[in-house]
């Protein structure tokens, strides 16, 4: 009978604390009061990042941001391949790995803070260079009408069904059994990739051949 008194002061603060009333079959009898009873929270497990601005956030390979970072050091990718390539990034659909840019909208993106200050902004011509530079490294693919798909092992806003589901839709487009073919084989191709792969590992195809352009 303890037991079941006890249980029953336990719904009794329970329904205190959210407002509610005690269940009907609980004892008023054997009704006592809990003291020093306090209640703890766990987080929602499914509450969001604390990122900044609106735009939510992506995952990327922590092997191709270190990766990423040295070529920029080493001057085998070009400052407006790198800033393209992370425009595009930014601006993926969630889910589908696909940004809906045309090059104009690309290069108007990238000019928006030179174009306060008056700075030096980056053509066109330059970044169409830089998009086609990028698709050569498999970083990125054209997919029409201003669509850009992204190398989805690099780099993806979502979760890792939807990446699933990507990576089939674009094996059914390519050669599956080629190592070469979009998304993998990565470049650009350097013979400095053999001291970098020291430090980070090697990725499919990444030594293979020189860069040209």
């Amino acid at each position: 009978m303890g037991d079941d008194a006890q249980f029953g002061d336990i719904l009794s603060a329970i329904g205190e604390q959210l407002g509610a009333k005690a269940s009907s079959a609980t004892d008023p009898t054997n009704r006592r009061k809990l003291k020093g009873i306090h209640f703890e929270y766990g987080a929602d497990p499914k509450a969001v990042h604390d990122m900044a601005g609106s735009s939510g956030y992506s995952l990327a390979s922590n092997w191709f941001t270190q990766v990423l970072g040295q070529l920029a050091v080493a001057n085998s990718i070009t400052k407006s391949e790198l800033c393209v390539f992370l425009w595009v990034a930014g601006g993926q659909t969630p889910g589908t790995g696909i940004a809906q840019y045309t090059q104009q909208e690309i290069t108007n993106g990238l000019n928006k803070i030179a174009a306060q200050k008056g700075g030096k902004k980056i053509t066109r011509s330059t970044v169409n260079r830089a998009v086609r530079a990028l698709c050569e490294y498999h970083w990125l693919e054209k997919d029409g009408n201003g669509r850009i798909q992204m190398n989805v092992r690099l780099w993806f806003q979502g979760n890792s069904t939807a990446q699933a589901e990507v990576l089939a839709e674009i094996a059914d487009k390519h050669d599956k059994e080629d190592p070469d073919a979009f998304p993998y084989g990565l470049g650009p191709r350097e013979d400095l990739q053999q001291e970098l792969d020291l430090d980070f590992g090697t990725s499919p195809g990444l030594d293979r051949k020189r860069r040209t352009g």
